[in-house]
């Protein structure tokens, strides 16, 4: 992204006005891939077929069978002359080893890692400010937008702690916006679409608008986007994501929903893979059951979704959680649509979850709690409304991209235009 990688200020008071990003297109087609079963094979068959360009970029890559798989097909396409570009980012793919990347980069993948730091006893530094995007945009054409990593632990065998999680598939004119943010670092108003997926145009019929979070001129766009949505709903408004802890303004437009007959239900972790994560949640359960709002937590296996659908006519899937690390610090990458027959299929798998997999939280089991988890709960809500305004506060330094040129040797990548993402 462009920019110092700087935590963001406080956001707008209120999102009367869309981002300056935002700009809506026409005429795409838009699929639900669920969990890594649906995910994986699509991906992996598509990057099979490609005959330009393969652009990735993913918070994390392992070294397990899902990212050999991803290897090996990218390897294939490099070695037929696609040009192949990743990005990774150095907290979450750590410790890839030069063997798993030397014949990618033998073969003329770009392989690059954002903001690698070195271990301190053991243990990793580089803790925020982390490059959470999962893109992947393929001859320009074909792109994928979500959650879903490449790691085994998105696939079902990998047992009880396997994720629950969403990306989607889209072709049309979106992807060319997608493309050249990737290639270049930037999102800008005005792209004329025209370039490889040119052709794609009038591929279906969903409005798609490209939406990131950074830490220059877009650091809120995600979260007025999502404050917009929850403002306009009318009827219907269903969130599922893996960490629910937002902002105060969040949250008081949720409230407020509900008090104005809103149907509104949040899908949260009931077992996650991270215990804070649910004692984050459940400080904020009094405050949003007393208004109406319906919570539900998800229990067959850890939830990874960043997922929402609203009414007929609104959703979005990507990679930005609701918690302070994605909402004021991360850099991430979401789609929003405006599609009836999409947001109809989200709705229903969600509500499958909520039928078949949750239990809901009540304002009785809320409210059987010590009075000093109260307190704790009074003084996280108040520490969510001062959050964002803090984190720019947090010691900063300018994240570089570290280039893999070849093994043992990792070269500082020159200053050019696609590094500028990194800032």
């Amino acid at each position: 992204m462009s920019g110092p990688s700087r935590g963001s200020g406080g956001g707008p008071r209120g999102p009367r006005r869309p981002p300056a990003s935002s700009q809506w297109m026409p005429g795409n087609a838009v699929s639900l891939l669920e969990n890594g079963e649906a995910f994986f094979p699509r991906v992996f068959e598509v990057i099979r077929q490609a005959r330009r360009e393969v652009l990735l970029e993913t918070f994390i890559l392992f070294e397990d069978k899902v990212g050999t798989e991803l290897r090996d097909v990218l390897l294939e396409a490099a070695r037929r002359g696609v040009f192949v570009s990743v990005l990774v980012d150095g907290y979450g793919s750590v410790d890839l080893s030069e063997a798993f990347l030397a014949e990618l980069i033998a073969a003329g993948a770009h392989f690059r890692v954002f903001d690698p730091r070195p271990k301190l006893l053991g243990m990793r530094t580089n803790v925020f400010r982390r490059m959470h995007r999962k893109l992947l945009i393929v001859d320009g054409e074909t792109a994928f937008v979500g959650g879903i990593n490449f790691a085994a632990d998105h696939l079902a065998d990998y047992g009880p702690s396997a994720k629950q999680d969403y990306a989607i598939e889209v072709r049309g004119p979106i992807v060319e916006r997608l493309r050249a943010f990737v290639r270049t670092g930037e999102l800008r108003r005005g792209e004329s679409g025209a370039g490889p997926g040119a052709a794609a145009a009038g591929a279906g019929d969903a409005e798609c608008l490209f939406v990131v979070r950074d830490n220059d001129s877009h650091r809120t766009d995600i979260e007025q986007h999502y404050r917009i949505a929850i403002r306009a709903a009318r009827h219907d408004l269903t969130i599922a994501n893996a960490y629910f802890f937002p902002g105060y303004r969040v949250l008081r437009d949720l409230r407020h929903a509900a008090r104005r007959g809103v149907r509104v239900r949040l899908i949260l972790q009931g077992e996650p893979d991270m215990p804070i994560v649910k004692v984050g949640a459940r400080m904020l359960h009094d405050y949003l059951l007393d208004a109406g709002v319906r919570i539900y937590e998800y229990c067959e296996r850890p939830l990874h979704g960043k997922v929402a659908v609203a009414d007929q006519d609104w959703s979005t899937v990507g990679s930005s959680n609701l918690d302070p690390l994605s909402l004021s610090l991360n850099l991430e990458a979401n789609l929003v649509i405006r599609d009836p027959r999409f947001n109809q299929e989200l709705r229903e798998r969600l509500d499958a979850l909520v039928g078949r997999y949750c239990r809901e939280v009540t304002a009785v089991a809320s409210h059987r709690r010590p009075i000093w988890r109260a307190a704790a709960s009074l003084v996280a809500f108040h520490f969510l409304r001062r959050f964002p305004a803090w984190a720019g506060w947090l010691p900063a330094h300018t994240p570089k991209l570290e280039k893999v040129e070849a093994p043992r040797q990792r070269l500082a990548e020159p200053p050019d235009a696609h590094t500028r993402q990194t800032g």
